[in-house]
């Protein structure tokens, strides 16, 4: 099986639809390669109809009768009607003729649908000044361990013709980040602005709260591979629970800890579904143990490994530097 992906430079759902394809896979050997299309002649020869196209032995599985050579974004419909950037996993199964197992991967993606947006991933779209402020935001995070003041984004927004008020607003609708009441940040993936379980030291001096276990397993990728430590604690037993990074080889403190991936079956904002339900646990039986007496949560233990691997798919290309060519 070869898969293509057809897409304009720097079109910013290629992370989404290449992690998907990798999800339906599960595991499976695929060529997949990129092939970027910047000209309209160029789409029509590929059968491209917008950014970005997946072609599997080069066919549109997606296709819609008479839909035009384009390099324009392209929008698909998941199986609630949804709209978004890039074909599903469920659907990308059923073109790939793969049935969906019933193992860790598939219930882990499901679990993690508040956290990667459904699919669409944590860096915000280029329009409309979103990422710019999206990034302004982190930075400040990063350097300074706390929010920035939004009269101190208006610069950067102003850019696009916006108020940072205006921006933050749509930035909190679509869950990059959370406001409260009176407007400021409460929180901007994976930072948090007020106190959590999950305390990070940064290389730079800074001191930063995270959201959640895998958002800390995350600071380090997005932060170009900065040494961090994390401490945080099992909420079972309170025993202490510390990941470090350094030159980019990680040590977890004890070696038996592991993360629990969880969720409440409710439609919100992923600090309100599932922040506090992704934790760091000292061993299986203190997760296990929690998992118990936390029924209104549904999850699964996952390893060091694949925790790390979450954090690291999932924030690592939100600070990618900009280029003109940026859609």
């Amino acid at each position: 099986m070869r898969i293509t992906i057809l897409a304009v430079p720097h079109c910013p759902n290629v992370p989404v639809v290449r992690e998907r394809i990798t999800t339906a896979l599960a595991g499976r050997s695929a060529e997949v390669e990129l092939v970027e299309v910047r000209e309209e002649a160029e789409a029509a020869r590929w059968g491209m109809t917008g950014s970005p196209t997946v072609l599997l032995d080069g066919v549109d599985p997606f296709a819609m009768a008479s839909a035009p050579a384009s390099v324009s974004c392209r929008l698909y419909r998941d199986a609630d009607g949804r709209a978004d950037g890039a074909p599903s996993i469920q659907a990308l199964r059923q073109a790939l003729g793969i049935q969906a197992a019933e193992g860790q991967e598939c219930r882990t993606a499901d679990l993690l649908d508040p956290v990667r947006r459904f699919g669409r991933g944590r860096r915000a779209p280029a329009e409309r000044g979103l990422r710019a402020i999206h990034q302004a935001v982190l930075r400040h995070f990063a350097a300074e361990g706390a929010a920035p003041d939004s009269t101190a984004l208006d610069p950067t927004a102003a850019v696009a013709g916006r108020t940072a008020a205006d921006v933050l607003a749509e930035l909190d609708r679509e869950d990059f980040l959370t406001l409260d009441t009176a407007g400021r940040i409460r929180a901007a993936y994976p930072f948090s602005a007020v106190r959590t379980r999950h305390r990070v030291s940064l290389a730079s001096g800074a001191q930063v709260w995270s959201m959640c276990a895998v958002d800390a397993l995350g600071i380090s990728a997005m932060l170009g591979g900065q040494d961090v430590q994390i401490s945080s604690c099992d909420p079972v037993n309170d025993q202490p629970v510390t990941i470090t990074f350094t030159g980019g080889s990680t040590h977890w403190e004890p070696t038996d800890a592991v993360v629990f991936i969880g969720r409440r079956d409710a439609d919100g904002p992923a600090a309100a579904v599932c922040c506090d339900a992704l934790n760091f646990f000292t061993g299986r039986a203190s997760a296990q143990q929690w998992q118990q007496a936390h029924p209104e949560i549904s999850g699964q233990v996952v390893s060091q490994d694949r925790a790390l691997q979450i954090g690291q798919q999932t924030f690592g290309p939100i600070l990618h530097n900009e280029h003109s060519g940026d859609r």
